[in-house]
């Protein structure tokens, strides 16, 4: 599995959280169920992250979508923008213009015809703020 794809996998997984407050080994039981999936180290490494560091990056979000408060934000662009954010923070041998790339990416694939540049403004911004 490259990284794209675990990418791709931590989405789902942090998209299904929104519906659900489950564990990741919960999500990941309800997955297996449903299909036979391999959970990457990578994805199991950021989800976790994520949520050891929620409060953190959803405070980067709010702070820089200017004119959005954070609860009206799709649960697509949401779990997109915690990925990338968490790389941008915590990944520091992933350069954080590919962290923003990916998750553009993830937002054309998932999201709406809008949610792409939405999520490239946020991010860039975010960059600005922390190189």
């Amino acid at each position: 599995m490259n990284r794209h794809q675990e990418r791709a996998q931590v989405f789902l997984f942090m998209f299904e959280k929104e519906f659900h407050d489950h564990s990741l080994n919960e999500i990941i039981e309800a997955k297996k169920m449903s299909e036979d999936i391999e959970v990457s180290e990578f994805a199991k490494k950021v989800f976790c992250g994520i949520e050891g560091n929620r409060a953190k990056i959803d405070d980067l979000i709010e702070r820089n979508i200017v004119g959005w408060n954070k609860d009206r934000l799709s649960k697509v662009t949401i779990s997109i923008l915690r990925i990338a954010i968490y790389e941008m923070i915590f990944e520091e041998l992933i350069p954080i213009s590919v962290s923003i790339n990916e998750a553009v990416e993830l937002a054309k694939k998932y999201g709406t015809s809008e949610d792409a540049a939405f999520v490239n403004g946020v991010l860039g911004t975010i960059a600005k703020d922390i190189s």
